[in-house]
């Protein structure tokens, strides 16, 4: 295991002549060079002979708006390997991103290099804005004490909050037009749904996939092939026990409270917040079982410096890496038939090359595209 450094840069030709396979895997390289991705997204989880291509349909990678402002993220992106740029934080930051001029020439960028764009959102306050809680609280979320409270998310069996909800997302799909159709509008970070009598029967995982039946109905209306994630993370790790998905919801796991100095194979390891890896595991495999396994997502924070720095500026440091432990993650996602692997990277950005040199992001692509 080692941890990156400037002075362990090393030129990609000869990172990859030196694993195991790559000869085999040559000729999916050279395809993937000419058309930005492994296979047609209108197939995204067919499976082909040996040697067809990569295993890993999207490689890809997680950045906020300083990043893509400070970094050429499209061509890091090709040079590595990889099929896919997702924007991260909000809704309402993206759309102002997207429709500027350094918003656009991003996306043109992206185009000439056949790298896909998606938009990756904790979307919920610009769904439902939060001063409409002034006029109708009952479209707000109920806590445990009875009260309804603006500070996130909404109630999903409020008509009004799930028809804004839906406008909201048509406006914003239209603005964010993701190049694969895949479309992702997650519940607010961490924070609980609704106690009302009429909701508190459900999980919150359960009423998440309700609340995602209505959007991606509506999104739809504005991109016909929109298919949505349901996100398993923090409270909806668990997989819905009474709402089934329906034909365009995939899944998205994101195990963040896991450990990165140890593959996440190892079960009894405990990561922050004490959550075993088997518990993570067993979380993955139980919403596999309930979504099914077409179009499954890892979302994973191998590259993810905001979270190795606590998500604090100043302890920015260089970003570990350990090649050991991603190598037997990505067995662990193949095994379980993930076919979409994607990463955070959130904070590699023009200061950190400056500070640390160069992330080990072609060594992340090149484990992705030549795993078999």
């Amino acid at each position: 295991m080692t941890e990156h450094t400037q002075s362990q840069r090393i030129p990609r030709r000869q990172l990859l002549s030196a694993i195991p396979g790559w000869a085999a895997a040559a000729a999916a390289a050279s395809w993937v060079g000419r058309t930005g991705r492994a296979e047609p997204t209108s197939s995204p989880d067919r499976s082909g002979p040996a040697g067809a291509g990569p295993f890993f349909l999207t490689r890809g990678v997680v950045v906020v708006l300083s990043d893509l402002r400070t970094l050429d993220w499209p061509e890091r992106a090709k040079r590595a390997g990889l099929t896919t740029v997702s924007t991260h934080i909000f809704p309402h930051e993206v759309a102002s991103y997207i429709q500027s001029d350094e918003g656009r020439r991003f996306l043109e960028d992206c185009r000439k290099l056949g790298v896909q764009v998606e938009h990756e959102l904790h979307a919920m306050s610009d769904l439902v804005p939060r001063a409409l809680f002034d006029k109708d609280p009952a479209m707000f979320p109920m806590n445990e004490k009875g009260d309804r409270v603006r500070d996130f998310n909404l109630c999903v069996h409020s008509p009004a909050a799930v028809q804004v909800a839906c406008e909201n997302a048509q406006k914003y799909t239209g603005i964010l037009r993701s190049t694969t159709g895949r479309y992702f509008y997650w519940i607010d970070d961490g924070q609980p749904m609704c106690r009302c009598p009429k909701c508190r029967g459900l999980s919150d995982s359960d009423q998440a996939l309700l609340l995602e039946h209505h959007l991606l109905k509506a999104i739809r209306g504005v991109d016909a092939r929109a298919s949505l994630a349901h996100l398993a993370y923090s409270r909806t790790l668990q997989p819905p026990t009474q709402i089934r998905p329906r034909p365009g919801i995939f899944l998205e796991f994101a195990p963040i409270e896991r450990r990165y100095d140890v593959p996440f194979s190892r079960r009894e390891a405990r990561g922050f917040g004490g959550a075993s890896h088997g518990k993570l595991l067993d979380a993955l495999d139980a919403n596999l079982e309930w979504f099914g396994r077409a179009g499954a997502q890892a979302l994973e924070y191998w590259l993810d410096l905001s979270r190795f720095s606590g998500w604090k500026r100043e302890n920015v440091k260089p970003l570990p890496w350990h090649e050991e432990v991603f190598a037997d993650d990505l067995k662990t996602y193949s095994e379980r038939g993930v076919r979409h692997v994607t990463t955070f990277a959130a904070w590699i950005d023009g200061d950190y090359v400056k500070r640390f040199g160069e992330p080990p992001l072609d060594k992340y692509g090149a484990g992705l595209l030549l795993h078999r």
